[in-house]
């Protein structure tokens, strides 16, 4: 028998019931149209998500109920919808929508309480698998970190077809897992899984889409694009009633048609994929919270230049500003690169001279050191949020992970802002994905975006004289090869030294970033994108006195 699978890989906006319920009704009839039997949705698509503590919000609840109801009255032919959506409990629920009825609901059984996750404090876990009969074909259905765990269970009732609607966020090298452990799941229950999930932003969260199809075997049949919006139809050959259903909901055999073929995309590199990731949370962060521009302080730097090119491809030239603001320290070139950016770009641009407001604060304090170089980083942070004020454009902080680690940031100065687009990205990560951004412009015959000067010259904040980032901090690849084991993957001091570093860099390394956690509790959200980001990810006591060397 074969079924006709129709995947919204869709982006939701956690508690835009009124939209959600519109987008899903488009994706219905599209794929009525499409001659689909089913359509699977993504995982909670009426609320969105991932909702935290609004799903423990009985208003909330009750709000979800009442717009799934409406959305099943809407659903009439011969199509099952599985649309995800909060239960009271509260449970994190599917139900099967059929001729206007709920005819069948499911509840995530699997809880993940790691990383991002926090849905044992959100939802009430499920207790029960679930079969309903589609078309004499018994379907299966689970819910994202269901399929993480053992489906033995569900193996044994020998389904004919596997659905997972998915709210999975994106993080490098994550495609590779989801594959494999789809594959090994369809082999293991030996029927054909249809993995769908959601795309889009949502806080620091990005969902890249990734939906695929196997069959029995593991063999791909569909797999769609990354970060792209898609309904796309699958024929899936499935084995017919095969076990003991909980629910019917048709017998008769599907009715002959020829849907679209299904397609497999291509896998971006991993340069793109970031760039994607990184480009869609800012776009739906800025969109989805209703602001219309950004404004970003251009020094001339990779990281500001970076951040600049990024927010260019999210949200067009002409909803980017850039504020160049030269103190007496700033060199010509450094000048010359930020204009240099505005022109090549087409961004809104200015200059703002911060050498008579420092003087004026050095006129009242006695400033030396340290603290007049951070006081020159605050008037900038002042003037940038001064025009945001005044013209409504929401400033983008610029700093990149390896500077978060080791808190090489100045509090209420380059630290401003509402969103950190590059906050989990390394320096040389900064380097790589500036260099692919401009080949990328350059294979299209457009202008690179971003200064060669700006990728090929010493970083330095240019706050004193001959200022260099390396004479406060390891050369950057040095650094980040620390904080990579350090900070991600949570190697301690004697597996550092194992690992063949020096015993005075791995010291002085892990000093900086166990003592830099208030800092970080302080800066703006920014795009997820690595397996261990500040944050949700990884939480410290910013009070301590563990002393890992």
């Amino acid at each position: 028998m074969k079924l006709s699978v129709a995947l919204a890989q869709i982006n939701p906006t956690v508690g835009d019931l009124e939209g959600n319920s519109a987008l899903i009704m488009q994706n219905v009839q599209s794929a009525k149209t499409a001659g689909a039997h089913i359509i699977v949705f993504p995982e909670m698509i009426v609320t969105g998500y991932p909702v935290e503590d609004l799903a423990l919000r009985p208003s909330f609840q009750a709000a979800s109920i009442t717009a799934l109801e409406k959305i099943a009255a809407q659903i009439s032919g011969d199509i099952v919808a599985v649309v995800g959506y909060l239960a009271p409990g509260p449970e994190n629920a599917v139900a099967l929508i059929h001729e206007g009825k709920i005819k069948a609901r499911y509840v995530k059984r699997h809880l993940p309480n790691y990383g991002v996750f926090d849905e044992f404090r959100n939802f009430t876990p499920g207790t029960s698998d679930l079969i309903v009969r589609i078309h004499g074909v018994d379907v299966a259905v689970a819910i994202c970190e269901d399929i993480w765990h053992s489906m033995a269970d569900v193996a044994i009732r020998t389904p004919g077809l596997v659905l997972v609607p998915n709210g999975s966020p994106y993080e490098r090298n994550k495609d590779d897992l989801r594959l494999s452990l789809v594959q090994q799941r369809a082999r293991e229950i030996k029927a054909p899984l249809a993995y769908v999930n959601m795309t889009g932003g949502q806080d620091d969260l990005v969902f890249d889409g990734d939906t695929i199809v196997v069959d029995k075997d593991g063999q791909i049949l569909a797999r769609a694009p990354q970060f792209d919006d898609r309904l796309i139809v699958v024929e899936i050959e499935c084995v017919e009633e095969s076990s003991k259903p909980d629910v019917v909901i048709s017998i008769e055999p599907t009715s002959n048609h020829t849907p679209p073929a299904g397609l497999i995309t291509p896998r971006l590199s991993d340069e793109a994929e970031m760039w994607q990731g990184l480009v869609v949370g800012l776009r739906d962060y800025i969109r989805k919270n209703s602001f219309k521009s950004v404004l970003v302080g251009l020094s001339g730097g990779i990281d500001s230049a970076l951040v600049a090119a990024i927010a260019i491809d999210a949200l067009g030239a002409a909803n980017v500003n850039g504020v160049a603001m030269p103190s007496k320290y700033s060199s010509d070139h450094s000048i010359d690169d930020a204009k240099a950016l505005a022109a090549a770009t087409g961004i809104g641009f200015r200059t703002v001279p911060i050498a008579p407001m420092v003087d004026a604060y050095m006129d009242s304090l006695d400033l030396q050191g340290i603290a007049e170089e951070n006081l020159q980083a605050r008037v900038r942070g002042t003037t940038l949020m001064g025009i945001s004020n005044q013209e409504g454009h929401i400033v983008l902080a610029t700093g990149n992970k390896s500077e978060l680690a080791v808190g090489y940031s100045t509090l209420y100065g380059d630290a401003v802002g509402g969103f950190a687009p590059i906050k989990d990205i390394y320096k040389t990560d900064v380097w790589a994905l500036s260099r692919w951004r401009n080949s990328q412009a350059v294979a299209a015959g457009q202008r690179a975006p971003i200064p060669e000067r700006s990728i090929t010259k010493e970083p330095s904040a240019e706050l004193r004289p001959d200022q260099k980032d390396s004479d406060s901090l390891p050369d950057y690849p040095l650094l980040d090869s620390v904080l990579r084991l350090y900070v991600d993957e949570d190697h301690g001091f004697d597996a550092l030294l194992k690992a063949g570093f020096d015993e005075k860099l791995i010291r002085r390394v892990i000093s900086l970033v166990d003592k830099a956690e208030y800092k970080r509790r302080q800066y703006p959200p920014g795009t997820k994108v690595s397996g261990r980001a500040f944050g949700k990810d990884r939480r410290l006591p910013m009070t301590s006195r563990w002393n890992e060397s």
